[in-house]
């Protein structure tokens, strides 16, 4: 089985690629951004892939929302993911030396607050790993790459600074993808995706009573511009709730009613590390 996750190696994607199928046989399909990844399943180039969706604390990664409004693909698990950030220099680097650090956005704004302390210009690159080898080939002294320890191990770096993230408990979940619609056995979770048949004052409200009438919490509320009018979304709902259990089926029947598009993108569990 083929897998699609970002690299290069030593990035959170493929520890998390190797934690979730960690008792399957899997050929890795490293891609080079975010978005690869979900082309890289859509188009059949690898059967299922993972990918960040949100972040404890900067929170949703849009550019993975977006992607699932884009592209058709079933969301058949998730997992959350311990997150440590770590400053990394080459051998023999000096943290005095530092003017500039490199990682992938999401990695740079958690650690907004440190990377302010200590009064450095930052650069943006396509992922953690990449910022690593990049600084790894440069042999930079002025340059530290934000990544992993598995990344400081992957491209002989030195960790310079552990921990560096403005929260320590910083978790990221990943979820993975497929272009397989099977229903797991019991899943405890449903997301799905509702676009308003029209805007109007309580909308949402309106929504999100479908869903509390019955009961059903909800773990995630996000929303999306639908990219035709200022003012129109797509909410993403992350119910608590199997896809088979009756409340479900109801509050997908109320949100018919009302005539909202509703497209369900899984049903799945959690696994937490």
């Amino acid at each position: 089985m083929k897998v699609a996750y970002l690299g290069p190696r030593g990035s959170f994607s493929e520890e998390a690629a190797t934690n979730y199928f960690l008792y399957e046989n899997i050929e890795h399909c490293v891609c080079d951004s975010l978005l690869e990844v979900l082309e890289a399943v859509s188009e059949g180039q690898a059967e299922k892939g993972i990918v960040p969706i949100e972040n404890s604390i900067e929170g949703t990664i849009n550019v993975i929302a977006d992607g699932l409004l884009q592209y058709k693909l079933h969301i058949e698990g998730d997992l959350i993911f311990p997150v440590s950030l770590h400053l990394l220099t080459v051998r023999g680097g000096d943290l005095d030396n530092i003017q500039e650090v490199w990682s992938i956005l999401p990695a740079l704004a958690q650690c907004r607050q440190y990377i302010k302390k200590i009064g450095v210009r930052s650069k943006q690159f396509d992922s953690t790993s990449l910022a690593a080898e990049t600084l790894q080939l440069q042999q930079r002294q002025d340059v530290a790459a934000i990544a992993s320890e598995s990344a400081a191990r992957v491209f002989d770096l030195k960790i310079a600074k552990r921990n560096i993230q403005d929260n320590l408990e910083n978790h990221t979940r990943f979820i993975v993808v497929n272009n397989d619609n099977h229903i797991i056995t019991d899943p405890h979770k449903t997301m799905l995706v509702v676009t308003p048949c029209d805007d109007y004052p309580g909308l949402l409200t309106n929504i999100l009573n479908a869903f509390s009438s019955l009961s059903i919490n909800l773990s995630w509320i996000e929303s999306r511009p639908t990219k035709k009018k200022l003012g129109n979304y797509h909410f993403f709902l992350e119910a608590e709730a199997g896809i088979s259990d009756p409340r479900i089926e109801k509050a997908l029947a109320i949100l018919h009613i009302y005539g909202h598009e509703v497209r369900v993108l899984g049903s799945y569990n959690t696994i937490k590390l």
